[in-house]
């Protein structure tokens, strides 16, 4: 995600847009994420807020919303989970996507990911870049060649090159202190690096050699591991106005549900409960759930079992300002078909 805190505090907050704004800080804070327009001016996360404050005198500080922040990155999975076989996050707003099955025949990584960019901006008003390669590390440095709002597609052809062209600053697992001892060696990229032999490596850096020398040549072969079987499958819609009617409410409810029920479909996720979430106006949250004897088999039961749960809150004390419906309880189902053997990257 593009500045993921400052970005989701400049959407919900009009009147930031524009403006450089840190998220945090404080009399004696530190910023934990920066606007693109902070980042002109050279705040960066983890600067001391005095620091951020005489390089952007402007700079606006806002308190941070961590609530607000995992909401809307289980959002964002939920549209990652449709698309990957395994998905690892980094943080709240990065990780690594396996979409080598391409479940959906969408013909190569970078439709894959101009998808789940599109799908992310239609449903949470954010942009997000990502890099499609065929290796962690190199996928990894793609995401962030064009950001903001970027997508960089390196095909294996073009892997060596690539990591070659950087400077070694960038890279994943070489840190400031390493990053200066390569100074001091002489080597500023990655060209400088797989210059050296593995020999020579070893003899320098020890037992991160290996790393340093694969990685100069384009080669990670770590899979990417997803961290936890998926328990649930949902969708949710935060409105720009609340909503009051019975009438609004319940059609905001069915447009939730379709999108819900899609998702449900492309991850093949199979559940006996569903679930609503209701968050209202004032930010009070509630959830009402039912259970069922056997899987939820089809879109109308899902979409009958939310307008049931949602009935009974009618009339409505206060505006809702989000809807949610989802499917847990997950049952094991045995789903077969061919897997695909090769994806295309463009």
């Amino acid at each position: 995600m593009d500045a993921f805190f400052a970005n989701v505090e400049q959407r919900d907050h009009p009147e930031l847009r524009g403006r450089p704004v840190a998220v945090g800080g404080g009399h004696r804070g530190v910023v934990a994420a920066a606007s693109y327009e902070a980042r002109r001016y050279g705040v960066r996360s983890a600067m001391p807020s005095v620091t951020a404050r005489r390089k952007c005198p402007e700079l606006i500080f806002v308190k941070s919303r961590f609530d607000v922040y995992r909401e809307v990155s289980r959002q964002i999975r939920e549209i990652f989970a449709i698309h990957a076989s395994a998905v690892q996050p980094l943080s709240l707003d990065e990780a690594f996507l396996d979409v080598t099955e391409d479940p959906h025949g969408l013909g190569s990584g970078k439709a894959i990911a101009e998808d789940i960019r599109a799908r992310i901006k239609a449903e949470t008003d954010l942009t997000a870049s990502a890099g499609v390669s065929y290796c962690k590390f190199i996928a990894k440095l793609a995401s962030d060649q064009n950001k903001p709002d970027g997508l960089c597609v390196i095909p294996p052809a073009r892997g060596p090159a690539f990591v070659q062209s950087l400077p070694v600053k960038r890279f994943h697992g070489v840190g400031p202190k390493t990053a200066a001892k390569m100074t001091r060696l002489g080597i500023e990229t990655g060209a400088d690096l797989a210059a050296w032999s593995y020999r020579d490596l070893r003899a320098r850096f020890g037992s991160s050699a290996d790393w340093y020398y694969r990685i100069a040549r384009g080669i990670d072969e770590r899979p990417v591991r997803a961290d936890r079987t998926r328990k649930s499958c949902s969708a949710e819609r935060t409105f720009g106005e609340d909503v009051r009617g019975e009438a609004e409410t319940y059609a905001e409810l069915e447009r939730v549900s379709k999108i819900a029920w899609e998702r449900i479909e492309r991850a093949r996720f199979v559940g006996r409960t569903v679930n609503l979430k209701v968050k209202y106006a004032d930010f009070e949250t509630i959830t009402r759930a039912r259970s069922f004897a056997t899987p939820v088999s089809d879109a109308a039961t899902f979409h009958a079992a939310g307008r049931s749960l949602l009935s009974p809150l009618f009339p409505l004390a206060k505006g809702v300002r989000l809807l949610g419906l989802g499917l847990s309880s997950p049952v094991e189902e045995a789903i077969s078909g061919p897997k695909q053997l090769g994806l295309a990257f463009e």
